[in-house]
């Protein structure tokens, strides 16, 4: 038999774990959520960053902007008219010597005809067409310029027709020639909607050594020569005027085959009528050597891509997603790891939206009540871990305070159900349903106790929503110490009844979920009046219940409800807004409420305010640090509900 030992993985990273952490990810989106930020701006931010040891969007970005700089310095992209211009002196050089060493007129004439040969290299080429050459090795020289310029400008257009050009069969231009035209006639009928299915698998069984990108489809043939077509013609639109007629006389000289140069031009006119908008400006590029035509419009094909590539990494414009980021391109330039990087990146946001933790709809995306839940969870973790343990015992207990009431019937489990199940009912189930197989239970055999839950405190938490929360960097721990809360009463006092409220120049109910995707706004005003009015009718809701009132603020009240139900702000505060602020204060205490106020901040006015308050209402103050903020709140929410009236 054979045997196996097991020991600790030691050779690299552990191949069995997963390519990031959902859960830690989300604790670092609602860290930015809660601080105040959007949650598209908070995953932006975390892409950005990158998760787990993979390098995030900045990184990729600034390795893609280094390359790109490499890029612009990789030549000269008018090098082509300095090879044609060196060719052409040679030929005129070796001509010369050769015309120097004969006798007669013809000698002479020849002499003066190349006297009159213009200066600039097109004019040169073209004037020299109808010369008759006496020396051979300069009429070679001179026909390889052509040459060249015809292979550079096929090349330039069809990655693969260099290699095809080189042949020295001359049934190879014939070749490039067919394959052409059934390159025109295969695009002609995909501009016209026709199923090119089978068309297109017989032209890259005739003509596929030719493109090595190796398409495998029409589109991503017409993606690949519209990408040479627009460096094609970025690149002629980078060189000066001069240099730029001068290259396209040369070119058009060197199609002077009429059916090659038609079916150029109907390439062009194609691939144009395909993908418009391809065009884009000048490019500067600078380098001492110089660049033939076809490396040219190849140097600026790759310039344009990792253009294109940075600005989708930066996720810059509205509405840009991860799936704009083209991960072949960037693995060609990047390599592997980096594609490896980025898709781990981007499957982390789907992964995120798949498991439920955030959501989308019109007005993009939103934190799930299951999030909501994981960061509360998350607070109140790190509030315990700040609490020190007391005569009390261990803060962190997993029971709740205190349990439900059971009503002595059961029924069916459903998804979503937190209630005990019934064991024996359960068992029972399974049994009458003839389980052929011990311990194989079902779905539809779960059964739970239903039960009724009793109220014990009913806790009104009161939250700063004024823009000097923002200001001052309270914002985040507020939200967090209120889904800490939130949190604790939702798991562990379920009997209790929460609400929380938030108030600028008006208050308003809140959602843990409402709250942790509020956002910050430019509201001028402090109405804890109205925060107290809102809190009154939820502790009347429960009268059964211990109230407690839990006020967060960083400001004296500037606000109050008029009469006829309008808010009025002024700064500094007046009698009338300290006055209505006053009576809510005492209609709570009469009610029997102890309203328990933390500070934030030194301001003096709301010291005074705030101990003259909780005289009134037999309460406490407490000025936390920030950081500390949370411990006191739930500390304190802790002792209140243990109290009786």
């Amino acid at each position: 038999m054979s045997r196996f030992r097991y020991g600790p993985w030691a050779d690299g990273p552990d191949p069995l774990a997963p390519p990031y952490d959902v859960r830690a990810a989300l604790d670092a989106v609602g860290r930015d959520v809660l601080a105040g930020g959007s949650l598209r701006e908070a995953l932006s931010e975390l892409l950005r960053r990158g998760v787990d040891g993979h390098r995030g969007l900045d990184d990729l970005a600034a390795k893609v902007r280094r390359m790109r700089n490499a890029a612009r310095r990789r030549g000269d992209l008018g090098g082509t008219l300095d090879q044609v211009r060196a060719a052409l002196d040679q030929a005129l050089a070796e001509e010369r010597d050769t015309l120097a060493g004969e006798d007669g007129d013809d000698a002479r004439w020849a002499e003066l005809e190349l006297a009159t040969v213009p200066d600039d290299t097109a004019g040169a080429v073209r004037a020299l067409a109808p010369y008759d050459w006496h020396s051979p090795e300069a009429r070679a020289t001179y026909e390889s310029i052509r040459e060249m310029l015809r292979n550079e400008v096929l090349d330039a257009q069809i990655a693969g027709l260099r290699q095809a050009l080189e042949s020295p069969d001359p049934e190879a231009m014939q070749a490039v020639k067919d394959m052409l035209a059934d390159l025109n006639g295969l695009l002609a009928a995909h501009a016209r909607g026709e199923d090119t299915e089978d068309r297109f698998r017989e032209f890259m069984e005739r003509h596929g050594d030719l493109f090595p990108e190796n398409p495998e489809s029409v589109d991503e043939l017409i993606d690949a020569l519209a990408r040479r077509q627009a460096a094609a013609d970025r690149m002629m639109a980078s060189l000066s005027p001069e240099q730029r007629e001068q290259l396209a006389q040369l070119m058009s000289d060197a199609l002077s085959d009429p059916d090659l140069a038609s079916q150029m031009a109907q390439l062009s006119d194609n691939l144009r009528a395909l993908r418009p908008g391809l065009e884009r400006g000048p490019v500067s590029m600078r380098g001492g050597e110089p660049l033939g035509y076809s490396e040219a419009v190849e140097a600026v094909a790759e310039l344009a891509d990792l253009e294109a590539l940075e600005q989708s990494l930066a996720q810059g414009h509205p509405g840009a997603t991860l799936d704009d980021v083209d991960v072949e391109t960037l693995e060609q330039h990047l390599g592997a790891s980096a594609a490896s990087d980025f898709r781990a990146l981007r499957e982390l946001e789907r992964e995120l939206e798949r498991q439920g933790f955030v959501s989308r709809d019109d007005d993009g995306l939103r934190l799930t009540p299951r999030a909501v839940r994981r960061l509360g969870e998350t607070a109140l973790k790190r509030v315990f871990s700040q609490m020190e343990a007391s005569g009390t015992g261990d803060h962190d207990d997993r029971r709740t305070g205190s349990a439900d009431e059971l009503t002595g019937t059961t029924r069916q489990w459903v998804f979503g159900d937190e209630l005990p199940i019934d064991a024996v009912r359960t068992l029972s189930n399974a049994l009458r349903r003839g389980a052929g197989i011990p311990g194989r239970l079902l779905v539809e055999d779960f059964e739970v106790v239903e039960t009724e839950r009793r109220t014990t405190a009913a806790v009104a938490v009161c939250v700063d929503l004024s823009f000097s929360m923002v200001m001052e960097g309270r914002w985040g721990p507020m939200k967090q110490t209120a889904l800490a809360l939130s949190h604790l009463v939702e798991t562990r006092f379920r009997q209790d009844a929460l609400q929380i409220i938030g108030f600028d120049r008006t208050a308003r109910r809140l959602s843990p979920v409402q709250l942790a995707g509020v956002e910050p706004e430019w509201v001028q005003g402090t109405n804890l009046q109205h925060a107290l009015v809102i809190a009154g009718r939820h502790l009347r809701r429960h009268p059964d219940a211990e109230p407690v009132v839990l006020v967060v603020t960083d400001g004296e009240p500037t606000a109050h409800i008029a009469p006829d139900g309008m808010p009025v702000f002024s700064w500094p505060t007046t009698h009338e807004t300290l006055n209505a602020t006053v009576g809510q204060v005492d209609e709570l205490s009469r009610y029997g409420a102890a309203i328990n106020f933390f500070m934030l901040g030194e301001d003096p006015g709301l010291a005074r305010f705030v101990d003259a308050m909780a005289r009134r209402a037999g309460g406490r103050v407490f000025t936390p640090d920030l950081s500390r903020l949370g411990e006191y709140v739930v500390a304190d929410y802790l002792r209140a509900r243990r109290g009786r009236r």
